[in-house]
């Protein structure tokens, strides 16, 4: 998500500098290169030596006659962005202001007038976040094109958001935007249909894959809506869905302003008239299951002219019949692609798929997360062509 990607890391004097190991590893981790860069009061919580540690380069904790801040963030600099977490609201306020009196605000005051993009991630307490000075101060850093990490509003304070969360924001931050001004619809994980108010008929998908998919279009620019039965996330508008009922009314309700969807929920293909009181045990129960409509099928009736990205599950372990029964979906539908798997990778953080459009069958072996931005980079190739 961020190969290639240079991240000057400011650390500011919170108590949540103490997670940017961690966060120096998770940026490493997509692809980043990283130097960190403190204020006095970040030496204070966090040693200059961990941050060496964690970035694999020396921290900056001055700035001297190297004049540190323009090397880094200036308009021929090192820096592809700088991130700023955490940010107090002492950091923020200075940077609203330019005020230039700690190497992290120097850095920031730089980066603005050198158009380096900024991303912000604040963390202090709830009070101090909800003040009207730092609510002043963070319209007006928006107002000048900042990004923001929302934090966490928890037990009185406002904590930063998590790793993951942080580097999906910068990696839209930093680009590219093949996807920018596009509105995807994704649809993700297992649908449920009730038996009685406690009993569902469902599947194994956990919805690694889809949620994927949604991050990595929402790094790449567009605007996210994750149809799926989860929880809320950072990078899309989530509508919850239980049923492959309310999963087709969801996508259909989003599908007259959507430029693309992503199926890549393992949705219900049976349904079942449900009891409205618990069914009682110790009985012989016969199920009338009766088919569901075909989400992608039903889509594409009514927007013909909708991008529309399939997925294939099968058990049978041979690529032939994969792709066979891959091409059947393509064709019937007007599909993109469909991307084809086989079903024992449910749940697994790891993948092998097919790529399928036409003739052309492409492998993909490696992390869900890197699906996710094949997908992307696929998805983005498809509506430049349109």
């Amino acid at each position: 998500m961020l190969e290639g990607v240079n991240v000057a890391l400011g650390v500011s004097g919170s108590i949540a500098a103490v997670k940017t190991v961690e966060l120096a590893h998770e940026l490493r981790r997509h692809g980043a290169q990283v130097r960190a860069v403190t204020t006095d009061a970040a030496t204070g919580i966090i040693h200059p030596w961990a941050l060496e540690f964690a970035t694999g380069n020396d921290a900056v904790t001055e700035i001297t006659g190297a004049v540190e801040h323009v090397e880094l963030c200036g308009r021929d600099g090192w820096a592809d962005v700088l991130l700023v977490a955490p940010a107090t609201a002492n950091t923020v306020g200075k940077i609203a202001a330019a005020v230039d009196d700690t190497p992290v605000t120097t850095c920031a005051t730089v980066a603005l007038g050198a158009d380096v993009p900024v991303v912000v991630a604040p963390a202090m307490h709830e009070p101090m976040y909800d003040h009207p000075g730092v609510l002043a101060s963070l319209d007006r850093l928006e107002g000048w094109g900042i990004e923001f990490v929302d934090p966490r509003v928890e037990e009185g304070k406002a904590k930063i958001a998590a790793e993951a969360d942080i580097v999906t924001e910068t990696a839209r931050a930093v680009g590219p935007d093949p996807l920018g001004g596009r509105h995807v619809v994704i649809t993700s994980g297992a649908t449920s249909e009730r038996i009685d108010p406690v009993r569902t008929i469902t599947n194994r998908a956990s919805g690694r894959t889809g949620r994927a998919v949604a991050r990595a279009c929402y790094a790449r620019g567009a605007d996210v809506t994750l149809v799926h039965d989860g929880a809320d996330v950072s990078y899309a508008t989530v509508e919850q869905v239980e049923s492959a009922a309310e999963m087709l009314d969801a996508v259909r309700a989003h599908a007259d302003d959507a430029d693309a969807l992503v199926s890549a929920a393992a949705v219900s293909d049976y349904t079942v008239a449900a009891s409205d009181e618990k069914i009682r045990s110790g009985q012989e129960l016969t199920l009338e299951l009766e088919p569901t409509p075909k989400l992608i099928d039903t889509v594409r009736e009514e927007h013909p002219d909708l991008a529309v990205v399939g997925f294939k599950l099968e058990t049978s372990g041979d690529d032939d019949a994969l792709v066979e029964k891959a091409r059947e979906t393509l064709e019937r539908a007007g599909l993109s692609f469909v991307v084809g798997n086989d079903a024992s990778v449910l749940g697994e953080a790891e993948t092998r798929t097919l790529f399928v459009r036409g003739e052309r069958v492409e492998e993909f072996v490696g992390p869900k997360d890197e699906l996710g931005l094949r997908i992307a980079v696929e998805l983005a190739d498809e509506l430049d062509g349109e």
